[in-house]
C-alpha cells in the first residue's frame, strides 16, 4: 500500500510549509492556528457574488421557504470540502493530479475540459460582483470596474508566491469584511426566528423556487473549490507518519467546520435580510437585482445598510476571483501538466464576464445563470473524488469508511436528480 502522503522532497511541498513538530513548537495557541486557513480559501467561493444574486432572490420572492436549501447545501459543502481535504493531507497530491494518474486518459482529458467551462462561469458570478460592487460605491462604470477587479485579483495572488500564509490570511480578511458587513444589516433588518425555523422543512413554491434552489446549490457546493481545497492541503504541512497525518486531518476537520460555517451564516443572513425587508412587501417582486436589493436597503434601513451590502459585495467579488484563478491554474496543471502564465489565463476566463459587462446585460440574471451552470458541474468534480477516496491504494490508511462513501454518493445523487429536473422542466414542462 502507498505512503503517498509521506514528503520525501522539499521541493514538493508549497512556500513556507513546516513540520509538525515545527509547528507545534510554535506554542498551545500559534500551533493549531497556524494549521487552519484552507478551508477559509475554500469559504470564500461559497459567499461568492452568485450567492448574493441567488440568496436575495430567493428571500425577496419566497421568504423563508428555501432556508431548508441553504442549510443542507452548507452541510453538503462541509462533507464535500472535508474530503478534498483528507485528499491532500493522505495523498500529497490534488485531485486534479489523482485524476490524471488513476483515471483513463480520455475521462482525464474530458474533466478538463468541463473544469475550464465551469471555470468561465466560476468567474462570470466573480468578477461580475465586484465590478458591481466598484459600481455602487464609487460609480465607476461596469466594464472599466471589471478590469480593476482583474488587477486587484493578480495583486491578491501575488501574495501566495511569497508563502501560502500571506495569501490565505489576506483571502481569510476578505471573508471577515463580509462576515462583519452582513452581521451589521442583519442587526438593523432583523429576523423572525418562528419563519426561520418553519423555513427548515422542505418545500418548494412552483418551479422557479426550484431553479433558484439549483441556483443555491450551485453557489454553495462550488466545483472549482473541490479541485483546489486538496491542493491547498497537500504538503502544506509535512508529515512522516501516519499518526501525523491523522492529526493533520483532526486540524482539517475543525478548519472546515470553523471556515464554512461561517460562510453558511452568511448566506443565511442573506436570505434572511432579503425575507424581512422584502417579501410580501409591495413592490417586492421588483427585488430582482443587487442593485434593486442595495437600493431597497438604502431606502428602507438607511445609508449605513447599503454602504456594509456594496463594501461586503465588492471583498466578495475581489476574494473569490483570485481563489477561481489560483482553482484554474490547479486544474490546469494537475489535469495536463501545463502551467500558463496567470495574465494568460486570467484574460481567457475572464472574457464572458467582459462580454456581459461591456453589453450591458442584466447582471444579476446573468450571476443566476451562472450559478445553475456551476450545479451542473459538481458532479463531474464529486464523482471523481468519491471515487478516489473510497481507495485504499490511493488513499492508504486515511481511505473513507463506507458510510463516509454513501453519505457523499447520496449527495451526488441528489444533485444529479436535482439537474435532471431542471433540464426536464427546460425543455419539456
Amino acid at each position: 500500500m502507498p505512503n503517498s502522503g509521506v514528503v520525501t522532497s522539499a521541493e514538493s511541498a508549497p512556500a513556507g510549509a513546516a513540520s509538525l513538530t515545527e509547528l507545534r513548537a510554535r506554542g498551545r495557541v500559534r500551533g493549531p492556528v497556524a494549521l487552519l486557513g484552507p478551508a477559509f480559501v475554500a469559504a470564500v467561493a461559497y459567499i461568492d457574488p452568485g450567492n448574493f444574486a441567488t440568496n436575495f432572490t430567493a428571500g425577496a420572492h419566497f421568504g423563508y421557504t428555501l432556508v431548508w436549501v441553504i442549510v443542507g447545501a452548507n452541510l453538503m459543502a462541509m462533507l464535500v470540502q472535508y474530503l478534498s481535504a483528507k485528499t491532500g493531507v493522505a495523498t500529497g497530491r490534488d485531485l486534479p493530479e489523482l485524476c490524471r494518474e488513476h483515471l483513463p486518459k480520455p475521462v482525464s482529458r474530458g474533466l478538463w475540459v468541463q473544469a475550464e467551462l465551469i471555470a468561465m462561469a466560476t468567474d462570470l458570478a466573480e468578477f461580475v460582483g465586484a465590478a458591481v460592487g466598484l459600481n455602487l460605491l464609487f460609480g465607476v462604470p461596469l466594464l472599466h470596474a471589471g478590469l480593476i477587479t482583474a488587477v486587484v485579483a493578480f495583486g491578491i495572488l501575488a501574495l501566495e508566491q511569497r508563502g501560502y500564509r500571506r495569501f490565505e490570511l489576506a483571502i481569510a480578511g476578505l471573508l471577515g469584511i463580509v462576515f462583519l458587513g452582513f452581521a451589521y444589516d442583519l442587526l438593523l433588518v432583523g429576523a423572525s426566528a418562528g419563519e426561520a425555523a418553519a423555513g427548515l422543512v422542505p418545500s418548494f413554491a412552483g418551479s422557479e423556487s426550484v431553479l433558484l434552489a439549483a441556483g443555491i446549490i450551485g453557489a454553495t457546493v462550488m466545483p472549482h473549490v473541490v479541485y483546489l481545497h486538496s491542493a491547498l492541503t497537500k504538503n502544506r504541512v509535512l508529515t512522516r507518519t501516519a499518526e501525523e497525518r491523522r492529526q493533520v486531518l483532526r486540524f482539517a476537520r475543525l478548519d472546515v467546520f470553523v471556515g464554512l460555517g461561517a460562510a453558511g451564516l452568511i448566506n443565511l443572513s442573506m436570505l434572511f435580510i432579503a425575507a424581512s425587508l422584502f417579501a410580501g412587501r409591495a413592490g417586492a417582486s421588483e427585488v430582482d437585482s443587487i442593485e434593486a436589493a442595495h437600493a431597497g436597503l438604502g431606502q428602507l434601513v438607511g445609508g449605513g445598510a447599503a454602504l456594509a451590502f456594496a463594501v461586503a459585495l465588492l471583498a466578495s467579488g475581489l476574494s473569490s476571483s483570485s481563489v477561481g484563478t489560483y482553482a484554474g491554474q490547479v486544474v490546469m496543471q494537475g489535469f495536463i501538466r501545463m502551467r500558463i502564465p496567470l495574465f494568460l489565463r486570467r484574460a481567457l476566463t475572464m472574457l464572458p464576464a467582459l462580454v456581459v459587462l461591456g453589453l450591458g446585460l442584466p447582471t444579476t440574471d446573468s450571476l443566476v445563470v451562472s450559478q445553475v451552470v456551476l450545479s451542473f458541474g459538481i458532479p463531474f468534480a464529486l464523482v471523481p473524488m468519491i471515487m478516489l477516496t473510497r481507495r485504499a491504494d490511493v488513499m492508504g490508511e486515511l481511505v473513507n469508511r463506507r458510510l463516509t462513501t454513501l453519505v457523499a454518493s447520496a449527495i451526488a445523487g441528489v444533485i444529479i436528480v436535482l439537474n435532471a429536473y431542471l433540464l426536464w422542466d427546460l425543455f419539456v414542462g
